[in-house]
């Protein structure tokens, strides 16, 4: 995320949208895992 925000400006607003489908991704990933009890160490 950090190499993607240094150079936000220089790629405009649709490297904004592709940053946020692909946040949403990993977030919806990891939910899946936290309900299918994947996060559980013990």
């Amino acid at each position: 995320m950090y190499p993607w925000a240094v150079v936000f400006k220089q790629m405009g607003p649709v490297a904004f949208v592709e940053i946020v489908f692909f946040t949403l991704v990993l977030f919806l990933g990891l939910l899946y895992a936290y309900k299918k009890k994947a996060l559980s160490w013990m």
